[in-house]
């Protein structure tokens, strides 16, 4: 007797393991997601580094600003110290009259104005600068209200680039103000402070320059 065997040809296919795609295959649902997650998370990082250096260069121009406008306050009240010595009948009467404009008083007892507790502010739109007569001495000195002068904002006008109070052209607030305190050191030297105050983003900043004046005779 015999025995026919009837061979069958069967197709078998083999499962993959976990994380391993067979040859010619597609990407995973798994692969898919992590992929996804890597290229998610590189666009996060880059745009939070595009928005700190965006941040990081807005306080670097309010800051070089800021410097600006506190050297110019010093300034202002140098060129009053000089004008005082300079064009009174003598250098210790422009001094003495230089220190009664910026503190009301005469040192020892300045308590008033710029030598208050929060300082003053100046406005130069009374200033002729065509007045060869020492025009400077006619800055018009406001008491700070606040230790950050808010009540003095600066503006800026576009037409001219000009921080101030001058009306022309049209005029918005900056976003700074400027504080000067005066500390009279001696019968002879008086300390100023410039201030400049800003508020960026959720912070409040401020930059401070500082110059020893002094009664002296060319």
């Amino acid at each position: 007797m015999q025995i026919f065997f009837r061979k069958t040809n069967r197709a078998f296919t083999r499962t993959p393991k976990f994380g391993v795609t067979p040859k010619g295959g597609g990407f995973t649902l798994v692969e898919t997601l992590v992929s996804v997650s890597i290229f998610s998370m590189s666009i996060l990082g880059l745009l939070t580094i595009l928005s700190q250096g965006i941040s990081d260069t807005g306080y670097a121009k309010k800051k070089i600003i800021a410097s600006y406008l506190a050297q110019e306050g010093i300034e202002y009240i140098r060129n009053m110290r000089d004008t005082f010595v300079l064009f009174s009948a003598t250098s210790q009467a422009g001094w003495n009259a230089f220190n009664t404009k910026v503190a009301e008083n005469t040192y020892p007892s300045g308590s008033t104005l710029c030598a208050s507790a929060n300082g003053c502010y100046f406005d130069d739109r009374n200033v002729s600068f065509i007045d060869i007569s020492m025009p400077i001495t006619d800055l018009l000195l406001t008491l700070c209200t606040s230790s950050n002068c808010s009540n003095g904002p600066l503006l800026y006008d576009s037409a001219t680039g000009k921080y101030g109070y001058v009306a022309s052209g049209t005029t918005t607030s900056s976003g700074f103000t400027r504080k000067i305190k005066i500390i009279q050191i001696n019968a002879n030297e008086t300390k100023v402070f410039s201030t400049v105050y800003w508020t960026q983003g959720s912070g409040t900043y401020n930059i401070v320059l500082a110059e020893n004046l002094f009664n002296w005779v060319e």
